[in-house]
């Protein structure tokens, strides 16, 4: 997969303002603790993570995509009529039909020159919908698509503690499946994928790709709602090991469709699951810890949000500089890794 004319522009992260840090988690997590005896700090020291951000009122991912989406618009220099496309690519939606993409369409005031679509795909699904885009870009279909993701996990995360607070018949393994869970964040994320001559001196140039999939551990993941709410249960053993094998055989394909190797990328970006998860990828894909850049820590796991918002972050500290090249290195349950190299 190779790219020659398409750029990502105005990319932005949209943070929520209320954290809760992961002893915060434990203190409401008290009864479950109590009961079976688990030692405080567990939850930090297993996965990294200090804290996460959520909303503090109810809000729909139409409603964060479109606060990214505005902030994308704006820092792009471009306006609706500008917009040939709208991809809302995040695991959360408001509902199953409309397409969540009409409500940001509608939120944002877009014309009705623009097409509209959700992409999801797990944790995969903002970068899906880049490639997507770009390939409209490259074909001439289209001169600017809005890419924009809004997840909110408050819902889950609530609803998993009261859920292992009231069901007394849980043992230590038995909570297992519910851990990952806990890690989930809020927040949106918003990039312009545009041609190259319509874009800024500052954009993000998409270089080449691959992508790799292993349906066969699509269970090792499940979410879905349970009586108007939401469940997740998660293999998070099976899904480590899983995932940085398919990630390991992607990595392969990458460098041949990108030309580089391991010692190519100034800064590498992945999506955002915890410590393990980031110490056992770049050990088995042989890649250097120093050009990691992590927002796990204070964001937790934000699905799809995860990697662009991460890539933004960077930016906005100046790890990442104009002109670096960066790994971006995706992957989503089901299972299915998506890698971009790109130019910034």
């Amino acid at each position: 997969m190779q790219f020659k004319r398409s750029v990502l522009t105005g990319l932005v992260a949209e943070l929520p303002p209320e954290v809760w840090s992961s002893d915060e988690v434990e203190r409401r997590l008290a009864p479950l603790y109590g009961r079976l005896k688990l030692p405080e700090g567990r939850l930090e020291l297993m996965t990294g993570i200090k804290e996460r951000r959520f909303w503090p009122q109810a809000i729909r991912p139409s409603e964060i995509s479109a606060l990214a989406g505005r902030r994308a618009l704006e820092a792009a220099s471009v306006g609706p009529a500008d917009i040939d496309l709208l991809i809302h690519s995040s695991v959360c939606r408001d509902r199953l039909e409309p397409s969540t993409a009409a409500y940001v369409h509608g939120l944002l005031g877009l014309g009705p020159q623009a097409q509209i679509l959700d992409v999801s795909n797990a944790c995969l699904g903002f970068l899906n919908a880049v490639v997507l885009a770009a390939g409209l870009v490259e074909s001439g279909q289209i001169r600017r698509a809005l890419v924009c993701s809004g997840e909110n996990g408050r819902p889950l995360v609530e609803r998993t503690i009261r859920m292992l607070n009231e069901d007394l018949t849980l043992t230590r393994d038995g909570i297992k499946p519910y851990f990952a869970n806990l890690t989930i964040g809020a927040g949106g994320a918003a990039a312009v994928v545009s041609r190259d001559d319509l874009a800024g001196a500052d954009a993000i140039r998409l270089l080449a790709g691959a992508w790799e999939t292993d349906s066969s551990a699509n269970g090792l993941c499940e979410g879905d709602t349970s009586s108007d709410e939401l469940d997740m249960r998660t293999d998070s053993e099976a899904l480590l090991a899983a995932g940085v094998g398919l990630a390991q055989r992607c990595w392969g394909r990458f460098k041949v469709e990108s030309g580089w190797d391991e010692a190519t990328p100034d800064r590498i970006i992945t999506h955002q699951v915890g410590r393990r998860h980031s110490s056992l990828l770049f050990e088995r894909l042989g890649l250097d810890p120093a050009k990691d850049y992590q927002s796990f820590d204070r964001l937790g796991n934000v699905g799809s949000v995860s990697l662009p918002a991460t890539l933004a972050l960077a930016r906005a500290e100046g790890r990442v500089r104009r002109g670096d090249k960066a790994a971006l290195l995706g992957i989503g349950s089901g299972l299915a890794s998506l890698m971009l190299a790109v130019e910034c």
